[in-house]
Formats: structure tokens, C-alpha cells, sequence
């Protein structure tokens, strides 16, 4: 081939990516990927586990429970799936047993709590996450 004819197909190529890049970009742009908070009381499916948070108390020692039914599977490990978004960073859920704290999750429905130190967190925005597998959900627990 002659240098002119793959001069020319090199700048067709990158064309070519150039708009399948760009219409890449306009499908990101206008797809909408924000999960609406499901309100506290109502029964939620995330993944193979279905949750109802039922209320919430913070506790003079820095300590916040949210009272959950829970159930759906066998995860032993399945309360390191939530995750309490604070103001200034994400906090996991205290592993420790105690009365009536979650220790896992199991097929049958449970009521337990799941329980956060939030001593040092700053602000008052509270937003509990529920991560499993693809697929996430979230309780708007205070407001700013």
C-alpha cells in the first residue's frame, strides 16, 4: 500500500472513534443513575435481601441504631453491606455483638438494629446505604 492510502485510512479510523466517542459521551450525559431514598416504614427489595427500616435512635455516647427487619438469605457477613453516609465520610456498621444488634443476615425476617458510631462524624445529614451486588438503595434518616 502506498503511504498516501494509509495516511488516509488512519485519520478514517480515528474519525470513526472520534463519533463513537462522542456518542458514548451524549449517552452518559442524559442517562439519569440517581436512586430515589425509600421512606422509612416501607419494605424494600435490594439484591436477595429484602429490608424494612423501621425507626431510629441516637444515643447520648455518639452510638445511632436503626432498627431494621431483615432477611431474604444466609450472609453471615451480609451487615458490612450498609454503610451510613455522614457528612464528611461514610461510616461502616459496629461488627461487635450486643443485645439486639444485627449480626448477619438470614432467610427468615429479623428485627434487630444495626448500629453506628457517629461520636465523630460531622454534621447532622444521615443517609443509610444498602449495597448488594448491582444493585443499592438508601433511607434519608435527618436532614441537613
Amino acid at each position: 500500500m502506498k503511504t498516501r492510502t494509509l495516511l488516509l485510512l488512519s485519520v478514517g479510523v480515528g474519525l470513526a472513534i472520534l463519533i463513537a466517542g462522542g456518542v458514548l459521551l451524549l449517552q452518559l450525559a442524559n442517562e439519569s443513575s440517581a436512586v430515589e431514598p425509600a421512606a422509612i416504614g416501607d419494605r424494600v427489595e435490594v439484591g436477595d435481601v429484602d429490608v424494612v427500616v423501621t425507626g431510629v435512635t441516637t444515643h447520648d455516647d455518639g452510638l445511632l441504631d436503626v432498627d431494621v427487619e431483615i432477611g431474604g438469605v444466609d450472609d453471615a457477613d451480609g451487615i458490612r453491606s450498609f454503610r451510613l453516609v455522614t457528612g464528611d465520610r461514610p461510616l461502616e456498621p459496629i461488627a461487635a455483638p450486643a443485645d439486639g444488634r444485627c449480626a448477619g443476615i438470614t432467610e427468615t425476617t429479623t428485627t434487630c438494629s444495626i448500629s453506628f458510631d457517629v461520636s465523630s462524624a460531622e454534621g447532622s445529614s444521615r443517609v443509610l446505604l444498602l449495597r448488594r451486588g448491582d444493585q443499592q438503595r438508601n433511607w434519608v434518616l435527618t436532614t441537613p
